[in-house]
């Protein structure tokens, strides 16, 4: 068994963030450890409080982590402040893990701003050139590559731009918001693009489908999948999960991460 940690902010709902990964790298056959980074209060209508750990207290976390336990990958998610990002830079230099995803995290699907502006070229500067892959969606994307993005052709553009900031591999999601009809995610390795074709489901309960198609990702490059593979299988993981939704709360509910095992 692969062990994956998660570097993420806790969503007391429990639809995201850190526990959203947790149930993802646990859904796909892997062990999960967690370096909690913030801790929200937060639900399926809105995030009403954000209260940052200390960048001392992630060390530690990562510490205690690394010098136990062989990780087999790492995902980092929601990183809201300066501090944690180079909190975080620091002891993934130290440590050298075999792989890091990193999912931009900026704003929720309540829309609410969960990195702060002063934070975003820290990011770049720190967090992408350590990281195998990133997984942006369009929102992100647009700030990572500093551009607009209206069509497939803005996307491709972005990767491009965003590619040249570090990170092995690049994938754009959610071209469903640029282009009505299609539900693709779009790979860039520095030569070529890959186009991932997703179905699209109505469904108003998508929250932490971003966290958890990034999560479902790195546990399949840490078992060994190619990077075509991985998010091919993710996909389809995500597709399943959001098809098995769960009608929890009066907003966005969840994902079911653990559908073969529960009936709705």
């Amino acid at each position: 068994m692969k062990n994956l940690l998660t570097i993420a902010g806790s969503d007391s709902s429990g639809g995201a963030g850190i526990q959203a990964d947790i149930k993802t790298f646990s859904a796909n056959g892997c062990y999960a450890m967690s370096v909690i980074t913030s801790i929200t209060a937060q639900n399926t209508v809105t995030v009403s409080g954000i209260e940052d750990i200390s960048s001392e207290m992630i060390k530690a976390q990562l510490d205690a982590v690394f010098s136990d336990i062989e990780v087999d990958g790492v995902k980092i998610g929601m990183v809201s402040k300066i501090e944690s990002i180079l909190a975080i830079a620091e002891r993934l230099e130290y440590y050298k893990p075999k792989l890091v995803v990193l999912d931009p995290v900026m704003v929720s699907t309540t829309k609410k701003r969960l990195l702060s502006e002063d934070a975003i070229d820290t990011l770049k500067k720190k967090l992408i050139p350590l990281s195998y892959l990133i997984t942006p969606n369009i929102a992100e994307a647009e700030v990572l590559a500093d551009m607009e993005i209206k069509n497939y052709d803005d996307v491709y553009k972005s990767c491009e731009k965003i590619f040249r900031l570090g990170s092995r591999y690049v994938l754009v999601k959610g071209g469903h918001s640029v282009e009505d009809g299609k539900c693709n995610d779009i790979l860039f390795d520095g030569k070529e693009f890959f186009v991932f074709e997703g179905e699209r489901i109505n469904s108003k309960n998508t929250h932490g489908t971003g966290c958890t198609l990034s999560s479902a990702i790195a546990a399949n490059l840490a078992k060994g999948e190619s990077i075509k593979d991985a998010i091919t299988k993710a996909k389809e993981y995500v597709t399943l999960a959001i098809k098995h939704s769960l009608n929890i709360g009066h907003g966005s509910g969840p994902t079911n991460h653990f559908f073969n095992y529960t009936e709705n």
